[in-house]
């Protein structure tokens, strides 16, 4: 059985579902599971978690994102992208300035609040917002907190004139961002309304779209069997955190996940990991409850 994190090249049309659903086919195993979902019009980097790096998932879903998208100004709509039906329209010619949109997208980098749209899988009162949505009913929504850590304008154009503008914007961001609601929040700055016209994700975490594969392009490295070649080693998803090799006087230890002395690194870092023989064993965190010890959040036991 394979284990390890495969970076999917989402392509346009098809749900993480669905994805899901045919890379199970394709890698002969039902443990299989995505990081965060994409929408149907949306392509791009969906990193999957396969065998033990399911336990992973979690981290890979949390992990900061990067977009580029293409602003429409002028109309808004339903779902607050392309697919939806019109709900405003302002059809008068604009013009707007490169030093406008740069102030805009300045004012929007860094912490913002957000309210889910309506048409999205956040769950109130144990119902999807689209479930609502499709009955025509709109819920109300609480704002959420995320962080967007740089918001650049793309292209050079100086000023941007017509009934419809468009312009391309590249997006790093915490999890949990709608990059929807964001070209949105980029309308109601510049006084019009406004949609995502397009999206693309080029990185998830520390997975780009360079390191990716499409469905297709998988199917046929599994029959020609070089899938070792695209299924990344679990240790892939952990370079952000400090790793530490087992010793004599710890292997027992850890290889049982016992409770220990907190290490230094917990000071400044939120998980250590420790290996053995450049395999991740174990993930340790503060102990939760018991001052000057940490605890294992996830083991990893050994595979043939």
């Amino acid at each position: 059985m394979q284990h390890g994190i495969l970076p999917l090249w989402k392509e346009r049309g098809m749900t993480s579902h669905d994805c899901v659903f045919k890379l199970r086919k394709i890698l002969q195993t039902k443990k299989v599971g995505h990081t965060g979902t994409l929408d149907p019009g949306v392509e791009g980097v969906l990193p999957i978690c396969i065998g033990n790096a399911t336990r992973l998932a979690e981290y890979l879903t949390d992990a900061g994102k990067m977009y580029e998208a293409v602003i429409s100004i002028g109309t808004s709509t339903t779902t607050e992208d392309a697919e939806g039906e019109i709900v405003e329209e302002n059809d008068s010619v604009k013009t707007i300035t490169r030093e406008q949109l740069l102030t805009v997208l300045e004012g929007l980098t860094g912490e913002i609040s957000q309210t889910p749209p309506m048409y999205s899988a956040v769950k109130i009162n144990g119902r999807k917002l689209y479930e609502y949505a499709r009955q025509g009913q709109v819920i109300e929504r609480p704002s959420r907190k995320v962080t967007i850590y740089a918001l650049e304008l793309l292209g050079d154009k100086a000023v941007y004139e017509g009934a419809t503008i468009t312009f391309p914007v590249r997006i790093a961001c915490s999890k949990g961002t709608y990059i929807r609601t964001l070209a949105v929040q980029i309308g109601e700055k510049l006084g019009y309304p406004a949609h995502m016209a397009s999206l693309i994700r080029t990185a998830s975490g520390n997975f780009t779209k360079e390191d990716c594969v499409t469905i297709d392009g998988l199917r046929e490295i599994a029959e020609a069997g070089e899938l070792s070649k695209v299924i990344m080693p679990i240790e892939q998803a952990l370079t952000d955190y400090p790793t530490f090799q087992i010793t004599e006087d710890n292997h027992k230890q850890i290889i049982n996940g016992q409770v220990l002395p907190m290490h230094s690194s917990l000071a400044e870092h939120d998980k250590i990991v420790f290996v053995e023989n450049e395999r991740a064993v174990a993930i340790y965190i503060k102990h939760p409850t018991k001052e000057g010890l940490m605890k294992p959040e996830k083991m990893f036991p050994a595979v043939d």
